[in-house]
């Protein structure tokens, strides 16, 4: 499965970038790519280390890797964490 991701920026904010990227498009595609094998590679290599310190089998695969990772509760999105830092924070 795929998402569609659409930002929009203001003309002229498009045409500053233009100024400094040969393809708005092509520079947005490969900043998120990168970021995203970032992220992967960081969770991936958290739930390696929690499934080693548990005895817990590895599912194969990176998404296979990246679902159980969130099923396990290794990692949790974003806003999820912010949420429970601001409950937390207010107890």
């Amino acid at each position: 499965m795929s998402q569609t991701i659409t930002i929009t920026v203001e003309d002229h904010d498009y045409k500053a970038f233009e100024h400094v990227a040969f393809s708005v498009q092509d520079w947005v595609d490969n900043f998120v790519s990168v970021r995203a094998e970032k992220a992967k590679t960081d969770i991936i290599a958290k739930l390696v280390a929690h499934c080693n310190a548990n005895s817990i089998a590895l599912a194969t695969g990176e998404a296979a890797q990246i679902t159980q990772a969130y099923d396990l509760g290794v990692i949790d999105t974003a806003a999820n964490v912010k949420a429970a830092s601001q409950a937390e924070s207010q107890e």
